[in-house]
């Protein structure tokens, strides 16, 4: 990387379904970004214990830990508090809505992903991010 160079974003991507995997990875590393790919939730709270990413996407349905959990463990850590959530989900019910939410995650995104959309909204979270980050105490 040379000086002048943009830093890399890193994005956390766990879901347990390897063709959604594939499509986010397409999806994002078109817009430059580094993707770090997991199967699960475990595996994605192991990974976060060491990393702290730009931005994770979660899938709501995963074995061992679920979506909603890992964002919920997420956000009680300080350092990865103020990391932007996105969770995806095949489910259309009012409780998961409700429980996305209450978990802290910033936007839950509905399957089947719409690329152009879920492109703008890791944008836009990244962006704020990036703007918020003169704020950051931590």
């Amino acid at each position: 990387m040379t000086p002048t160079s943009e830093p890399t974003r890193t994005i956390l991507v766990a879901d347990d379904q390897e063709g959604q995997r594939v499509l986010i990875d397409m999806l994002l590393s078109l817009e430059g970004y580094r993707l770090v790919a997991v199967e699960d939730g475990r595996e994605a709270l192991a990974w976060l214990k060491e990393n702290t990413p730009d931005l994770v996407v979660l899938d709501v349905n995963m074995p061992y830990v679920d979506g909603i959990d890992v964002c919920r463990r997420m956000k009680g850590v300080s350092r990865l508090a103020e990391v932007p959530v996105v969770v995806l989900t095949a489910m259309r019910d009012e409780g998961t809505e409700q429980a996305v939410r209450a978990a802290g995650a910033d936007v839950m995104v509905r399957k089947p992903l719409e690329g152009k959309d879920f492109r703008k909204q890791v944008s836009r979270l990244l962006s704020r991010r990036e703007d918020g980050d003169d704020a950051d105490g931590a």
